[in-house]
């Protein structure tokens, strides 16, 4: 089977954790001339996040999707399946590229099974403290799986698995303050909060916020990240902001940030580390979730790098409690962090091992 010159397709999806790798190593990719194809859903977010990328050939397939619940369309899944399977075959075969790069998610699944029935070589990222089911579905097909954590190294096949680190997009270290404050509107004589729900927005934390606006703003101003749907019309204070979501504008956002609440997704909290971002983190319960988030989120703990507070345990009084001490642990937090700097590295060596696989 004779591969076409440089050729990679990438695949993951389901929430934007699962593509924002993709987005830091595409770039890399066009740059040195590759023709790059992704093969995701026909409607998720990876959808939205690729197909306005330059260079990129979006193709969409079939998926199933977890739920941890009952419902019909749990029977339809295993067929979904395998009709994507069938499409990303034939994909594949069309396409024939020399490597497959998967950021994990349901619509990988499918995809990385194709490529070992194509004998294309499939690597595998997994951010999270403890592999996700679809990765666990996926590992047997990869040729290699690449770790955030090192502690993941135990929960997989030895032999196959690499601790790597976490993968940072470029653009966040190049925000613009001054663009930071116009978007938000905000002065520089306040420190400012950002807030952020993962990509479909948080209830329990946007509560949370907006309960305690008045006490909040009398220390910070507030960008509020608060998902689709989310945004409180009315609510209009000096000092508070909400997005829905903010993509391009992120970086300037963050230049300006001095604190951070968030959910504990790895990418997003691995985000935070490498831009010495303290960190209140408030995990997905275990009832929403298969507890990954509560793991990243005690590892960052453990590590000086960030406070907890698990979802059941979060009332308004707890809420200001911990924004505060946050507020007064920051330096601590930051030296921790200085110490810990590797995001630099881990993208190119990413990159480097792509590029090895392909080659082979």
């Amino acid at each position: 089977m004779v591969h076409h010159k440089k050729t990679i397709v990438f695949t993951g999806g389901g929430t934007a954790g699962h593509v924002v790798v993709n987005l830091a190593l595409i770039p890399e990719f066009l740059h040195e001339g590759w023709n790059v194809h992704y093969i995701g859903s026909y409607q998720g977010i990876e959808r939205q996040l690729i197909e306005p990328m330059k260079g990129v050939t979006y193709h969409g397939i079939s998926t199933g999707k977890l739920r941890r619940y009952f419902d019909k369309e749990n029977f339809k899944d295993p067929f979904r399946v395998m009709k994507g399977t069938m499409q990303s075959y034939l994909l594949l075969k069309k396409i024939n590229p020399r490597v497959v790069f998967s950021k994990g998610g349901f619509v990988a699944v499918p995809v990385v099974t194709a490529a070992r029935l194509c004998h294309i070589p499939a690597l595998i990222h997994e951010s999270d403290y403890t592999p996700g089911l679809a990765n666990k579905l996926a590992v047997p097909f990869a040729k290699k799986v690449l770790v955030t954590f090192p502690e993941t190294k135990k929960y997989l096949p030895e032999k196959k698995t690499e601790w790597i680190g976490a993968v940072i997009r470029d653009e966040l270290f190049q925000g613009d303050r001054e663009a930071g404050y116009r978007f938000c509107g905000f002065t520089h004589n306040k420190p400012v909060l950002l807030i952020m729900g993962g990509s479909s927005g948080s209830k329990k934390i946007n509560d949370a916020v907006r309960n305690n606006l008045d006490q909040l703003l009398e220390t910070f101003q507030i960008i509020h990240i608060c998902g689709k749907g989310k945004i409180d019309k009315s609510i209009e204070k000096f000092g508070y902001v909400q997005f829905e979501y903010v993509r391009d504008e992120l970086k300037d956002i963050l230049a300006i940030t001095d604190l951070v609440i968030s959910r504990a997704g790895a990418n997003s909290i691995y985000e935070f580390l490498a831009l010495k971002k303290p960190m209140l983190l408030i995990p997905l319960s275990r009832e929403a979730s298969r507890g990954d988030q509560i793991l990243n989120a005690r590892s960052f703990e453990k590590q000086g790098f960030a406070r907890v507070v698990e979802e059941e345990e979060l009332t308004d009084e707890r809420f200001v409690l911990e924004v505060h001490k946050l507020w007064e642990d920051k330096e601590d937090m930051m030296k921790n962090m200085k110490r810990n700097d590797q995001s630099e590295k881990t993208k190119d060596k990413v990159f480097q091992m792509i590029k090895g696989e392909a080659r082979k």
